[in-house]
């Protein structure tokens, strides 16, 4: 489908690269960026992300027939609550958020007061880089594109979000909102807590530089997300703190394990464990990227 109108409010790395998929594939009519420094309109400009773009909140969503939300999740529900004059009845609204549960119940009546339609959506697509200049036209290509509706959504606006998101080369996967954020958890949020540790583990010991010397290509490959934008992984952190905390009292288990493995001198525990991780990664990269699968997005 195309668009008329639509409207990135924030124009990072997703927001930046859902512009240049929609221009250059022609399927909006007009792109507005809404950023929050003078600055950034040159790079938004300059990356072709967008036909303009402003720091004017209301001029951005008026007429905007869909709004997409890529600023950090703790912005959107401030955002929103500021469009509300300007959004026009119709419009539809969504995001790219990493957390949908409390991002969907806070938002979706906040729409519909207005009369626009709220519906969530999560692209697994990105990197630990962040900003515009990253952004690139083929970032969702392959790559699987949540959408969280709910028992109040519009259906017509729950199907025009999924073409959203199929039209710039995703594969859409409708899910209930808490199911998401239960396998993301552990997915995607529990990995950067990982890395996030062991930098400070690492790279935070007092003989840092000898340290350094010895961090090789698995130290980099281990901890490539924890260069990612810490107010970003704040936000998701803070907003799925009831699954996350799940997730890491499974993380304490396994440590402990292992770590009593080591204690006894227990060789045949050690390596079944590292086995069994062996084999269940070995058996879902296999599937990954086998033929037709999605490429690895970096998220």
């Amino acid at each position: 489908m195309r668009w008329d109108k639509v409207t990135l409010v924030g124009v990072g790395l997703l927001g930046g690269s859902l512009g240049l998929a929609l221009r250059r594939r022609r399927l909006a009519g007009q792109v507005v960026g809404l950023v929050r420094r003078e600055a950034s309109i040159a790079e938004c400009l300059r990356s072709g992300a967008a036909d303009s773009a402003t720091l004017d909140l209301a001029g951005a969503v008026a007429g905007a027939d869909l709004v997409v939300l890529g600023t950090p999740l703790g912005q959107m529900e401030p955002l929103v609550r500021a469009m509300q004059p300007h959004l026009r009845a119709g419009t539809r609204v969504t995001d790219v958020g990493s957390v949908k549960g409390p991002l969907v119940a806070a938002l979706e009546p906040r729409c519909a007061e207005v009369g626009a339609c709220f519906v969530g959506s999560h692209p697994m697509a990105g990197s630990e880089r962040t900003g515009v200049a990253h952004s690139r036209a083929d970032l969702f290509e392959h790559a699987v594109c949540v959408v969280t509706p709910t028992e109040h959504s519009d259906p017509g606006a729950v199907a025009q979000v999924e073409a959203l998101w199929r039209s710039v080369g995703g594969r859409v996967c409708r899910m209930a909102a808490e199911r998401h954020d239960e396998l993301v958890s552990r997915s995607s949020h529990l990995p950067h807590m990982m890395a996030a540790s062991l930098v400070q583990v690492a790279l935070g010991a007092a003989d840092g530089t000898a340290e350094e010397s010895l961090c090789a290509t698995g130290f980099r490959d281990a901890t490539r997300v924890a260069s990612g934008s810490p107010e970003m992984w704040r936000d998701i952190a803070l907003m799925n703190r009831l699954h996350l905390g799940r997730a890491l009292e499974s993380i304490a288990a396994r440590v402990t394990t292992l770590k009593a493995a080591l204690s006894a001198g227990d060789a045949a525990a050690l390596e079944e464990y590292f086995r069994e991780a062996r084999d269940l990664r070995d058996a879902w990269l296999e599937g990954f990227e086998g033929p037709g699968k999605m490429a690895p997005s970096g998220e």
